[in-house]
């Protein structure tokens, strides 16, 4: 990911402790004053904070102390930070492992919301892998299970309401990070009851926007969305440029936080979950789900700002 420095307005704020905030042991970042805008799983009614973390590419590191440092605090920030849900898969290497640990290090594992995925082929082969994600989380319970990027998409949720029923897992559901396997998407729902989605939606990969996004809303599917900033894509376009003044009447003081509103102000989307292994972006991140959204005019704003 490109260096953000250009994009964080205020960083001297970051640095504040507020008074009286119940930070974390060894963490030197404030949490947030202010709450953060809570979305609803409509099968539920349970609430979520609506910004979560990713830990594809930047989670996979060694399980040594020097590479976990960074991460460690990554994780307080976002504990700190009011947020809840960590989204992680035994595909992205030793993504899983690192999150335990670091759960575990900062003692965070009861107020974390688990998400991982099932990625394999067969019933037997999808409860190994399922068993070994919860020895690598370091937890006997997942709160979420999706079936990664459809994979033999029939067999994985059939296993996924088996764990359901004995209490292993709580929530299920599918993923894709593709708009054009957003059909596919929309196939299996059309067919099977879930709870959450995952998709990618984005300034720049509207195309949920059409269907998928509307489907869900109708039919009670809570929704995670991936690449918020299309692998950083996004931010590169507005490098060293000003952030507009009337990034103010939505109470955005970075473009990342422009980017994530622009998501968060579709009534469809639950939680979007941008994955950073730097503590000073995971708290601007989190910004974006404080203060205003956008109206539809000033998301038409957003969009130009970015094209």
């Amino acid at each position: 990911m490109p260096s953000r420095r250009h994009f964080l307005q205020g960083s001297a704020a970051l640095m504040t402790i507020t008074a009286g905030s119940q930070l974390l042991p060894g963490f030197a970042f404030a949490a947030n004053p202010s709450p953060l805008l809570q979305r609803k799983i409509p099968s539920s009614g349970e609430s979520l904070p609506a910004i979560g973390l990713g830990t594809s590419q930047t989670f996979n590191v060694s399980l040594d102390n020097t590479s976990l440092i960074p991460l460690d605090e990554v994780v307080r920030a976002f504990i700190n930070g009011g947020g809840t849900l960590i989204d992680t898969a035994p595909s992205y290497g030793a993504a899983e492992a690192v999150t335990g640990e670091l759960l575990k290090r900062t003692k965070t594992q009861g107020k974390a919301f688990l998400a991982s995925k099932l990625s394999s082929t067969g019933r037997e082969r999808g409860l190994a892998q399922f068993e070994a994600s919860l020895k690598a989380l370091q937890t006997d319970k997942m709160d979420l299970l999706q079936v990664h990027n459809l994979q033999d998409t029939t067999t994985q949720l059939a296993l996924a309401r088996e764990l359901r029923e004995q209490g292993k897992v709580r929530y299920i559901g599918i993923t894709h990070y593709i708009e054009s396997a957003h059909d596919d998407l929309l196939a299996v729902l059309a067919k099977e009851k879930v709870d959450f989605v995952q998709l990618n939606y984005s300034v720049g990969e509207r195309n949920a926007e059409k269907r998928l996004l509307p489907y869900c809303a109708d039919n009670g599917i809570a929704t995670l969305i991936n690449r918020p900033f299309q692998r950083a894509q996004l931010l590169s376009r507005v490098k060293g440029k000003p952030l507009p003044e009337w990034a103010n009447e939505i109470d955005a003081t970075s473009w990342a936080q422009l980017l994530l509103k622009f998501i968060l102000a579709n009534e469809a989307v639950t939680v979007a979950i941008p994955a950073t292994s730097n503590p000073r972006y995971m708290v601007d991140n989190l910004k974006a789900a404080q203060g205003r959204l956008p109206d539809a005019k000033l998301r038409e704003r957003i969009v130009q700002a970015f094209s």
